[in-house]
Order: C-alpha cells, then structure tokens, then sequence
C-alpha cells in the first residue's frame, strides 16, 4: 500500500509533471487517486477535502495526452468526463454498501448450503469418474492438476480455475464441474494455484499460465488434444483465465494459438475497486497491479473467441465488472458474446456444468464449434 497522502496541492502537482512530460502514464493516476482515496477517509477538516478534490479535478482537466479508465470504466478522451462519479466509492455512497457489493457470501442467503453442495458433489464426481489424475505443474504443494482423462482419444480440453477471492479453495472443492463437459466429451482439467496472502496475483497469473502450458505440453497422455484447448475460470478464477489471453506463449514453446477459447464466470476483470473492499488486507492488491493485473485495462486486438458470463441475479458491482469487460473488449474490435443465466447468483451458476445441457457446458460447446 502507498503510504504518501493526497494533500491540497497534490492534483496541482500531478498535472504539472504531467503536462511538462515528466509523467505520462497512468501509472501515476492510480497512485495519486489511491493517495485521494486514502486522504479522504482520514479525519480532516471538510474544506480541506473539498480543496483537494477540487484541485484533483481541476488540474487533471489538463492533461490530454494520457488515456484512463474512469469510475464507469468507458474509455473517454475528454479529461472533464473522467470524474462522473458520485464519489470516493464509484457508484456507491458508503465503504459498507461498496463492501457489500463484493461480498458474494452475504448477498446468497444460502451460502453454506452452496459450499455443502459444492463439496458433495466434487465427492460424488470423484467416485464415478474414477481415471481421476492429480500432477504436478510446479514445484510447490498448490501447484497441482486434477486431470479427468476423457471417453476417447483426442477429446477437446476443458480447463478450470477455480474462484475464491484469489485467498481460498483448491481444485478439489470444484471437481463437480467436470461432470457435465466430461459427458459432453471433453477432458477436463482442474487447477490448484497459490493463494494469497502467502502468493500475490501477477504468481497465481504465472502459476496459471504454466497450468496451461503443462496441459499443452503432456494432455495426449490423458485423452487431450492439444490442438483444441478451452480454458475456464470463476470469479477470481475468470480473472486469472482473462489474464492468460495476452500471454506470449512462445515464451513456453508453444504455438500463439495454444487457448482455442475463453469462458470467463462472474468474473473480476478491473482490480482497482476491489482494492477498497474487505478483500483488500488479505490479497494487497497494489496501485502497479491494478494497472498490470486488471484485464479491462489490457485491451489488445485478439482473435480469441470469448464468452463471459454472469447470473442475472448477482450484486450490481459484479454484474458491471462483467458487462463493462465485454463491451471493452468488443470496442477493441473482438469477438465476444455475454451469456446471462437467469435465476441464477454468483454461485448457483456453476450448477450449470453439472450436465451436458447446462448452459456454461453449452457455451464450451459453443467455442468448440467455432459458431460465435
């Protein structure tokens, strides 16, 4: 975390050293508007507040050569439009509705049930789909791969990563994702990273990434093919599979189109308003992470098809993360389709990979077939 404060003349500085070419990025936009974050929760004088809100503002206005995402996350090159936002909470008025927002445990009244659910039925997969293989990826204990080989050789490949808020869960919690693709005629490939506080963000994304280069490199042993692997994650999980799409997989000796297609769930794609929610002692996310680690900020032409989906009946903060991540990655010119499931929140949705008709199952369906 920054320990610098926003002061009265901080935004006079900032768009001084911006105009006279000193700071051209928007690397320092995220560090003084994490400063002005911090500052305005201190116990200073209102006026005080208020002057430096005002000089953060006026000042900014100024400074036309650098392109940022504001509060409502739209591109904008008008500097005036990039504070339409109600206040230091987004759309929000308090920090306790902004952390409800983002506490997906409070806003299902039935969370236990969920998690009960989710262990039962990863126990239930395990017995009936009994080639069940766990590898190593990585040289520590949460490095690891749950491999369902499939029916036949050179099945399609499924790879899932679990959420959890990048603090919690393994692959084994998420084993019941597998039944449906695993009927549909996949191979199926479940993955257990590091976990925050012990690793931080941009090590679960690399620790991903070698996830997916192992299965490149060795999924012909289990019934892959390595021609058509589609990767797939959950919340935190949908953010690590987002970050994987501009990997440079030469890097691995693997071909650029090693991922056929990306199926991303409920997911977190911009990292700077989780970084003022609970989840922030436990994760640090910092002002270089949310500017490296946030795919909404990462926007490249690519021809990598991509569904993301969400449940209509999630909070509104993760409702726009996926929306807002879709319609930036389709102006960029890619080709993207949301998938809404109705009646279902953040975690009834994965219900719907326990069949081959569930509708996430579909939607791998869908990018195998190319028929985006």
């Amino acid at each position: 975390m920054l320990s610098a404060r926003l002061n009265e003349d901080d935004g006079c500085q900032f768009a001084e050293e911006a105009v006279t070419g000193r700071v051209l990025s928007t690397r320092s936009y995220a560090d003084l508007n994490l400063r002005r974050r911090s500052f305005m929760r201190n116990p200073v004088s209102n006026t005080a507040k208020f002057r430096a809100e005002n000089n953060f503002r006026a000042n900014f206005a100024a400074i036309n050569a650098v392109k940022i995402y504001d509060m409502e996350y739209e591109y904008d090159d008008a500097p005036e439009n990039h504070f339409s936002i109600k206040n230091l909470y987004g759309e929000f008025d308090t920090q306790e509705q902004l952390d409800a927002e983002y506490n997906v445990e409070t806003a299902v009244a039935n969370f236990s049930t969920y998690i009960k659910g989710y262990v039962s039925g990863s126990e239930k997969a395990r017995k009936r789909l009994t080639d069940r293989v766990v590898v190593s990826y990585g040289h520590t204990n949460m490095e690891k791969l749950t491999v369902y080989p499939g029916k036949e050789a050179d099945s399609p490949v499924l790879l899932f990563i679990h959420g959890g808020y990048w603090r919690m869960g393994i692959g084994d919690d998420f084993d019941f994702t597998a039944i449906g693709p695993y009927d549909a005629g996949f191979t199926v490939v479940i993955v257990t990273y590091g976990l925050a506080p012990k690793v931080n963000i941009p090590e679960m994304v690399r620790q991903v990434k070698s996830a997916i280069a192992w299965t490149a490199k060795n999924i012909s042993h289990y019934n892959g093919d390595p021609e058509r692997i589609f990767v797939s994650g959950h919340s935190a999980g949908a953010h690590l599979a987002a970050m994987t799409i501009n990997t440079n997989w030469d890097d691995y000796s693997l071909p650029r189109n090693t991922v056929k297609g990306i199926l991303a769930i409920s997911g977190l794609y911009d990292l700077e308003p989780v970084s003022q929610t609970f989840i922030q002692p436990a994760v640090r996310i910092t002002a270089e992470q949310i500017l490296t680690a946030s795919p909404l900020r990462l926007m490249h032409k690519n021809d990598l098809p991509l569904i993301v989906a969400w449940g209509d009946s999630e909070t509104n903060a993760f409702k726009k993360q996926s929306s807002s991540y879709l319609h930036s990655w389709k102006h960029t010119g890619n080709t993207g389709h949301a998938l809404i499931v109705p009646r279902a929140d953040h975690f009834s949705i994965l219900q719907e990979f326990e069949t081959p008709n569930g509708l996430l199952t579909k939607a791998v369906q869908l990018l195998l077939k190319n028929t985006l």
